[in-house]
Order: structure tokens, then sequence, then C-alpha cells
């Protein structure tokens, strides 16, 4: 790949910004992506104390972690940071960019000396025998042969020839008052749910380097591919075949079709992507028919709404019915494993690393060749959890080595994460204000659920752990989170990032209070979470952790960027996705939804040195657009624009956007490629 040292990652995105003023998420796309998950109450009710005051240690730290490297930055430090001149949103440094300034308009913003273009959106060919995108003539067989709807999550897989890969983009959600012009809420007609069914999903695309240094897509028969909510997916690990995942169509309880809701996703050592199916709760319909005490209170548990669904995807398939298939909300809610380098594989489930809403999953590889997958459950109060193999890696990418590590996956240890703070409780007020030792940090454990066949909760077998992994993780006592998002280890330090995108019902009454990893009240804008695991070896069970950014206004006290002083940085606000770049820089897409007319965009951060913490601008979206699945190479970097236009009012009479194509055309989610209009690396100077 593009990176040095093995610093592969394609990570997903989303927007920017901050003010007191709410958000401007469209009312289509809160209804349509997540089903307002933020206006009602959250499904966690566990009551999950925090656990500062019962777990506190005398050892210190350092000495049970060995992660000295973590260690908190001197006063003396700080204050030699706070003198080094430069005026805010305009040094360059080592990042070789001036950070481009907050946009509300209908277009794409770069730094100067950057250009940016099409790579492929929503209904551009991508299988041989497609036709013209055409809005007001959309169908099933044509979108089956077409780009998806709303792509989140990039990823590059490359090819044996220099400069190909093999894109594979996720589809997360359709917004059908956008996408039909004659979309009836009330009775969906047949024709627009299926052509819907066909926007879901993933698609595989070729792309090459021209000989300008810019990408092109291309129509390809080997390699190209479109997966929808009806291609067939195999269910693999202690779980499948569990009378919990049978259905009518699959006595077997082993075979799925489709996949829906993938939003994050990441790449695995052996060259295969993986996907987090998120809100699978959406679709599904007449959870109050259900009989069955434990599915009911599973389907309470992960947000099934009663009586019948958004979309009315029961009337055309009795699968969505959860009155006469209750397992079939069970099917969707897993991980998903993509080989692109195998054009005829059939992509797997894997039940070993648990059912919930995921973001995505990212692998780190341990000294002794084990694989550990990080993931985040993205909503309010829900957790962080990891994957740890039982086999090791088998290095080399001959078809042995690469049967082998598909499988690996299959089979280990689940846990979910709880965090101790080192400081008082009256320290954490709500407010954001850092502790009298200058940090939120403390300690933490990987608490096991599961492992195989064997169950660590107790009152729960294995596989009910699987396909309830909330509840088992309410029952162990796992920390309550604010909406973790992506979780990405970094390939060289092995340090692991979260982000934690917002919460704003914490501390409210009768919900969990803020606690030192989560320490504000009504925390709006998020924060980003660096964790150390023992010795770095990412099997350990014992972590040290601090927060590297609390977001928000730099003038604000309540917000903290890793002690660099806040004059010098980009505002930013709800990080939702993560990624790394040749240099081992961490780089933000935010979910701030527009918040005070400002377009979301893509943020860059030193880890290391005296810009550590030193967030900077780099682009941003269109109006009403998400910013999503960065890709960051070397001397390119894609980013998914996801919904462009989705703003209170819109419609296809009158849309709110007409990017990408201008003029009066309809708004199209996309992937840009950004590059140098020199040709030069991203990011230039020192590095």
């Amino acid at each position: 790949m593009f990176l040095r040292k093995d610093l592969r990652r394609v990570i997903p995105a989303t927007p920017p910004l901050i003010t007191s003023h709410g958000t401007r998420h469209s009312p289509e796309t809160c209804t349509f992506k997540c089903g307002n998950a933020c206006s009602r109450d959250a499904p966690n009710t566990s009551g999950n104390s925090y656990f500062g005051d019962l777990l506190r240690r005398a050892l210190s730290r350092r000495a049970l972690l060995g992660c000295g490297a973590l260690s908190l930055v001197s006063p003396t430090t700080t204050a030699a940071r706070a003198q080094e001149p430069g005026p805010r949103e305009q040094e360059t440094g080592r990042r070789g960019f001036a950070p481009v300034s907050p946009d509300s308009g209908d277009r794409v913003t770069v730094p100067e000396g950057f250009t940016h273009e099409l790579l492929i959106g929503w209904g551009d060919a991508v299988l041989p025998g497609a036709p013209p995108f055409d809005f007001d003539r959309q169908s099933e067989a044509a979108q089956a042969r077409q780009f998806g709807v709303n792509n989140d999550y990039c990823a590059l897989v490359p090819l044996r020839a220099a400069g190909q890969w093999l894109m594979v983009s996720n589809h997360e959600y359709a917004t059908e008052p956008l996408m039909f012009p004659d979309w009836n809420p009330e009775v969906p007609a047949e024709a627009h749910v299926r052509t819907t069914w066909m926007a879901y999903g993933l698609s595989v695309v070729l792309v090459e380097q021209r000989g300008d240094g810019g990408l092109r897509a291309r129509v390809d028969g080997r390699w190209n591919r479109r997966i929808t909510l009806l291609s067939p997916f195999e269910v693999r690990g202690p779980a499948a075949g569990s009378p919990l995942l049978r259905t009518s169509v699959d006595p077997a309880g082993t075979r799925v079709l489709g996949t829906m809701a993938n939003c994050s996703g990441g790449i695995t050592p052996w060259g295969t992507v993986l996907s987090g199916e998120e809100n699978v709760h959406m679709p599904f319909a007449h959870a109050d028919k259900v009989a069955d005490p434990l599915v009911r209170e599973g389907l309470r548990r992960y947000g099934f709404a009663e009586g019948p669904s958004l979309r009315g995807w029961e009337a055309h398939d009795t699968r969505f019915d959860l009155g006469r298939e209750p397992h079939e909300a069970h099917r969707f809610g897993w991980i998903v494993e993509l080989d692109p380098l195998e054009p005829d594989s059939v992509p797997v489930k894997h039940t070993a690393l648990g059912r919930f809403k995921h973001e995505g999953a990212n692998v780190s590889t341990a000294p002794d060749g084990r694989v550990v997958a990080y993931m985040g459950d993205d909503e309010r109060f829900e957790y962080i959890y990891k994957f740890v193999s039982d086999g090791r890696v088998r290095p080399g990418d001959d078809p042995a080595a690469r049967r082998h590590n598909k499988r690996l996956l299959d089979s280990g240890t689940l846990y979910v994460a709880r965090f101790d703070g080192d400081d008082a409780a009256e320290e954490i007020d709500g407010s954001g204000r850092l502790p009298a030792d200058g940090a939120f940090d403390g300690t933490g454990r990987w608490i096991p659920l599961a492992h195989n066949d064997r169950s660590f909760v107790p009152g729960m077998s294995a596989a009910e752990v699987y396909i309830f992994t909330r509840i088992a993780a309410d029952r162990v006592g796992a920390t309550p989170m604010d909406r973790p998002e992506d979780v990405q280890p970094h390939p060289v330090t092995r340090r692991v990032y979260a982000s934690l995108t917002n919460n704003d019902q914490r501390g409210a009454p009768g919900l969990p209070a803020p606690d030192e990893a989560n320490p504000r009240s009504g925390n709006r804008d998020g924060h980003v979470l660096e964790l150390c695991e023992r010795k770095d070896d990412p099997t350990a069970e014992r972590f040290h952790w601090r927060l590297l950014l609390v977001c928000g206004d730099p003038e604000s006290p309540g917000t903290y960027y890793a002690g660099i002083d806040k004059a010098r940085v980009s505002a930013i606000s709800s990080p939702d996705n993560l990624a790394f770049d040749e240099h081992g820089n961490l780089w933000i897409a935010t979910d701030a939804g527009g918040r005070g007319g400002r377009n979301d965009g893509l943020y860059m951060v030193p880890l290391d040195g005296p810009e550590r913490g030193q967030v900077q601008r780099f682009l941003t979206v269109p109006t009403g657009a998400e910013c999503c699945g960065p890709v960051i190479g070397p001397d390119f970097v894609l980013v998914s624009v996801q919904h462009p236009g989705e703003l209170p009012g819109a419609s296809p009479q009158q849309p709110a956007s007409h990017w990408p194509d201008g003029g009066s055309a309809q708004p199209r989610a996309s992937i840009i490629v950004v590059r140098r209009k020199d040709g030069g690396p991203i990011l230039g100077g020192d590095g």
C-alpha cells in the first residue's frame, strides 16, 4: 500500500464546527439515516455506574501499564508552545497547507495550491451495461449496475499493477423523499422500494492513476461488483446456526440476504475490507407483535420501533415484518467482511465480533501474530469493544495464507471496555474544565464477554452474548460513552484513538452523569480519546487512557487541544471518523450537522512534537453534506461527500444543492479526489 511502515489505512469522515446554535441536520437526514436517534430516549437504560471511585488503583499507572509514552505534557513544555509565533488559521508548518476558513457555500473548499475533481457519484456506471443516470427514470435494474446512494466509508485495496486499486465504498442509507420525486410516504411503491434495495450495500470499483497524477474510476467486468440488500452472505463464527438466527427461508441460520446501514469500516492485513452495519433497526416493522420475552427485550435494547416501519418494506418482503419473522432482525448489525481481490467470493457476517450498531472495525496485529479488531457502538451511552483472535496471521499473500487469514475473525474473545478516572468525582463538574492534575485520564480494563462457545456473562449463553451484545455489556458494567464511533489503532505506535461524537443527554435527570472519560454535561461537541494498552500489546486486558481533544470553541475554558495554545487551532466539533497519513498524523472528519451555518469538513492534527494537538481544517464539503470516508495517500486524498443538499425544506422540486453537476441538477452523493496542483505530496515541509 501507500503508507510507510505498514501505515495502511482507509478511513471515513464526517463534518465540522461549533457554536451555540443547533445543528442544521434536515428532518429527512435525521429520520431516514438513524430514525431520529438523537431526539428519542437512548435505549441504554442499564444505569451502569462510573467506576472511577470503585476501581482506583494504588499502583502508579506507569508501573501497571508500561505506557510511559502517554505521560502528560509538562507545564514547561506547554509554556514553550504558547510562546511559539503564528496567527490562528495561517500557519503551514509541517502541514504544507494553509488551513481553509469555515464555509457555508454549495461547494468544496480546499487549501490554496490544491485542486479537487469528481471520481464517481451516485448513479454512475459500475458494471458494464449500466445506463446513464436519469434521476427521473430510476429503476431496480439500472441501480443494480450503478454506484449506490449516500456513500460513506471508502477503502483502497492495491492491485499488483502500480497505480491501480480496488475501491470499496459503503452506501449507508437512502432518503427516499429526496431520491424519488413521486415517493408516497403512506404506501411506498414497490418499484421505489426495490430500487432502494439496489442502492444500499457496497460498491467495488477499479480505480487507476492517470498520467497527470489524478485518479479515474473504470467500468470493469472482472473486478467491479455491487453488493446489495439481495446479495447472499455467509454467517460464520460461534453464533452461526443459532436458533435465534433461523428464519423460515433460512432454517439453518447460516445464510443471509443482503447488508444495510453500512457506515464505516477498515482494511485487514490480508487485504479484505470490513464494513459495519449500523442503524439496522430502521426498516423493520411490528416489534410489538413479537412474543418471545428475550427477543422483545433485545428489540427494545436495540431501538426497534413498534408498529409499521418508516419505509414500508414489510409490504414487499415479509422478512421485514417482525411479527412474521422475529429473528430476521438478528441477522443484521454485524461486521461484514468482503474480499475485493476475489470477485466471486461470498461476503461474510462475523458473529464473533458481536452484534450492535457498528460504526466499523479496525484491525491491529499483536506482537505474537494474533489480530485485534476495535469497534464502537454508535449511539448515546453505548460502549467500546475489541475482539482478539485465537489464530495468528500467516505472512504472505499466497492463496493458502489468505485462506488461513480469512478465518481469523471466526474464533476468539470479545471484550468491552470499562474506564476508570484518576481524579476525585467532585473535580469532574460537567463543565469540561481540566481537573487539578491537568488532564482527563486514568486506567481501564477490557472485560471479556465470550470466547467462542463459552460465555463470561452470568445468565447468558454464548450465542445470546453475541446476538444481544449490548445486554451482555450492560450486565458486566461497561462504561457508557458519548457515542463511540471510529476506534482506530495507530499502525506504528499501536496507541488506539476513539472518536466520541457527542451526547446532549449526558448528565440529564436519570441518565449517567459526567465522568472523567466523558467529562461534559450536555456534550454537544464531543471528544477524542487516546488509549495505550499494557506493554503496547493489543491483546492486553489493562490500559491507560487520556483525552487528546475536548472539542468545541477554542475560546471556551471547557475545551482542550492536547495542551497546545488554542489560539493556533481550527475549531472542531463532533469528531466522527479517523484516519492516519504516512507521517502518523491523525485526520478527523466531523458530524456537526452544519452547526452555526458552517459546512462540514476534514481536519488534520499531529500527534507528536511541538504541534501535537494543533487541529487544522483541510477542506469543507458542500451545503447540507456530510464529509465521510477519507483516504489519506501521499499525494491525494479521497473524500466521500454524503447527502449534499439535505437541508430543511429541500425537495426534488426545490433542491437545496446542485453539487456536483451544477446548473439545475439534483445533488448527488459522490467521491472526490483532492491533490496538489503541482503534483507534490499532500503534506510538505518536514513531515
